[in-house]
C-alpha cells in the first residue's frame, strides 16, 4: 500500500504540470542564455534528454548539466519593468519544463512582466519516467511517512537541491546585471517556484542579501531556514489536499508573518500538489489571477518612466 502511495506521488512530483496547453507550447521559444560559461562547472556523466509524455503532454528534461534562462520579454511598449524568474518543479531529478515554466512565462508577459523560466541543475538519472533514482525514491518515502505522522518538523533534504539553489542565485545576479538591457528594474526582480522551484524560492529568500529575489512566489513547497527580518515579500499557495507537503506552505507563512515580512497565504480546498495552471474546476485554478493581483497590489506591476530612468523604453533583446 505504501509502495502504490509512493509511486502515484512519485509520478505526480516528477512531472509537476500534467497537462498541456497545446496552443502555447507551440508559440515561438524566448531567447535562451547559458548561465556558466563552458567549464565552469562539472557536467554530469550522461547528456541532457527531454522525454514528452503524450498521456500528460509534457515536456521533462532529465540529466541538466548546462542551465540556462530562457527570456520571454513582453511585447513593445507594454513593459510595466517587473522581472519574474520561473523555477519549476521536479523533484531535482527532472524539470517539467513547459506547464511548469514556459506556459507561466508566457502569462506574466502577456501581463507586461518579463518572464525567466529557469533551466536548473538536476541529479542523474536514467532519463525515464518510470525508471527514478533510489535516492529519490527513498526521499519521497520520508516526505510520504512525514506528511502522514508530522514529524519530523525539517524536511527531509532533497538531492541536487543545494545545486538548483546555487543556479537560482546566479539566475538573481545575471538578471539584476542585465536588467537595464532588457528592461528591468533591478528592485523589481522576483522569483516564483513551484514545488521543488518554490524551494529554491524560498531558499533564497533567507540567503545573503546579494543573492535574494526582491520578491517570491512560491507554490506548494516549504520553508528550511529562518526568514530573517530583511526577507522579501511572500506570496504563498498551495492545496489543503496536498499529499506530500500538506502544512508547510502555513508554516512558511507562519514564520514569514514572526519576522515582520510581509506575506500572503492561499489555502485552496482542492488542487492537490502540482497544481500550475492546469485547469481542475477547482478553486487552485484562480491562483495565477491571485499572484498577478498581489503584485499590483504591492505595486509591483507599476510601469516604469523611462524618462527617469535615463533613456528610451529598451528595445527587444538581439
Amino acid at each position: 500500500m505504501m509502495v502504490g502511495r509512493i509511486n502515484a506521488a512519485m509520478a505526480m512530483f516528477v512531472a509537476m504540470a500534467v497537462a498541456s496547453s497545446t496552443a502555447l507550447s507551440a508559440q515561438e521559444p524566448g531567447l535562451v542564455i547559458p548561465l556558466y560559461e563552458e567549464g565552469e562547472i562539472t557536467p554530469l556523466s550522461v547528456p541532457e534528454t527531454q522525454v514528452h509524455v503524450e498521456e500528460m503532454d509534457e515536456t521533462l528534461i532529465f540529466n541538466v548539466s548546462n542551465p540556462t534562462l530562457e527570456l520571454f520579454r513582453p511585447a513593445q511598449g507594454t513593459a510595466n519593468g517587473a522581472a519574474v524568474i520561473v523555477a519549476p518543479g521536479g523533484g531535482f531529478v527532472a524539470i517539467g519544463y513547459e506547464q511548469g515554466g514556459t506556459v507561466i512565462a508566457r502569462r506574466l508577459a502577456e501581463n507586461g512582466v518579463a518572464a525567466l523560466v529557469l533551466k536548473y541543475r538536476t541529479i542523474q538519472s536514467s532519463g525515464d519516467p518510470a525508471d527514478i533514482p533510489q535516492v529519490h525514491l527513498d526521499e519521497m518515502s520520508a516526505l510520504m511517512a512525514r506528511a502522514g505522522t508530522g514529524t519530523p518538523e525539517a524536511i527531509p533534504a532533497f538531492a541536487g537541491e543545494a545545486a538548483g539553489v546555487e543556479d537560482g542565485a546566479r539566475a538573481v545576479r545575471f538578471v539584476r546585471d542585465h536588467a537595464a538591457r532588457w528592461g528591468i528594474d533591478p528592485e523589481r526582480i522576483g522569483m516564483l517556484g513551484l514545488s521543488a522551484g518554490a524551494f529554491i524560492a524560498s531558499d533564497l529568500a533567507t540567503w545573503p542579501e546579494a543573492s535574494r529575489p526582491d520578491f517570491v512566489g512560491m507554490l506548494y513547497g516549504g520553508l528550511r531556514n529562518p526568514v530573517p527580518a530583511d526577507a522579501p515579500p511572500a506570496f504563498i499557495a498551495a492545496a489543503a489536499d496536498d499529499e506530500l507537503l500538506p502544512e508547510d506552505s502555513v508554516r512558511a507563512f507562519v514564520a514569514w508573518r514572526a519576522s515582520g515580512v510581509p506575506a500572503e497565504l492561499h489555502i485552496y480546498d482542492h488542487g492537490r500538489h502540482g497544481f500550475n495552471l492546469r485547469p481542475k474546476g477547482a478553486t487552485s485554478d484562480a491562483w495565477f489571477d491571485q499572484f498577478l493581483g498581489w503584485l499590483s497590489a504591492r505595486g509591483l506591476l507599476r510601469p516604469i518612466d523611462w524618462r527617469l530612468q535615463g533613456g528610451p523604453q529598451p528595445s527587444q533583446p538581439e
